[in-house]
């Protein structure tokens, strides 16, 4: 693992940049290899910095954009700057509506909607359209931004799109598997869901459940956050540690609604 941090460059509803701040020990050890089946903002990835990774994720729009940091963060960073330039609200919804076939351009607007939008929420229609109205925050090109570390750290890794079951079946010895799905739990889809454009089931979870033992026998360390809801905790009673640790919830529109909640931890270690 690098010494050096880095910040990751996107926002994401359920990201785990808390995690990484209030439970550091939970990644100070050294393994062979890095996978994460859903990637989203990637607080973990950019917390232990290994020198080979597998990322992967659904969501072709934000597989593309890392791709085009690690190939061409300059050319990225510059579309952005024209981005930060011109932005506005009407700029903002024009943005929004266009959808760029070149992989610089489609890597600039989803930086760029990610850090103009409502809470670097990420939302799309049934037609897969990005519907998130526009936020509050207005700076596009951020301090902390590190382009070129995240695109130096990035040439290690395999950036994909697929299915986290096809992702995990690569995990093998001494490879430290860390896994975030959508937060779904039996009979009570929960605020989640709205915000994927495809469901992430309960048949999933099963199916994610199922992947992870089959990961555990091959000799993969295993870290995942999940809902501490008990349908979860009984999915996986009798097979890994459990753990539940608490949060601050961000995402609600209304400060009143926003306060502490508890994330399950679970690990087979």
């Amino acid at each position: 693992m690098n010494s050096e941090q880095l910040v990751p460059f996107l926002k994401w509803a359920g990201g785990k940049r808390w995690l990484v701040a209030s439970r550091p020990d939970l990644f100070r050890f050294y393994e062979e290899r890095y996978i994460e089946p859903f990637l989203g903002s990637g607080a973990v990835y950019f917390h232990i910095r290994p020198q080979r990774a597998i990322l992967s994720d659904v969501n072709g729009d934000l597989i593309a954009t890392y791709s085009a940091i690690r190939d061409k963060y300059e050319a990225v960073e510059c579309a952005l700057l024209e981005h930060a330039v011109s932005h506005s609200a009407d700029y903002y919804y024009e943005t929004r509506s266009r959808a760029p076939f070149d992989d610089v351009e489609k890597a600039a607007r989803f930086i760029y909607l990610n850090r103009t939008c409502w809470n670097g929420l990420y939302r799309v229609n049934r037609n897969g359209d990005f519907n998130v109205p526009i936020g509050t925050k207005t700076t596009v090109l951020m301090d902390a931004d590190a382009f070129g570390s995240a695109s130096s750290l990035l040439t290690g890794a395999k950036i994909e799109r697929g299915d986290f079951e096809a992702t995990i079946k690569r995990a093998s010895e001494d490879d430290f598997l860390f896994v975030d799905p959508p937060y779904t739990v039996k009979h009570n889809h929960n605020g989640f869901i709205k915000y994927n454009e495809n469901l992430f089931s309960w048949e999933d979870q099963v199916r994610l459940r199922d992947a992870l033992v089959r990961a555990d026998r091959r000799g993969a360390r295993i870290l995942m956050t999940n809902a501490d809801h008990d349908s979860i905790r009984e999915l996986y009673a009798g097979i890994f540690r459990q753990e539940s640790v608490v949060r601050s919830s961000v995402l609600a529109g209304r400060a009143s609604a926003r306060g502490k909640v508890t994330e399950l931890l679970v690990r087979n270690w």
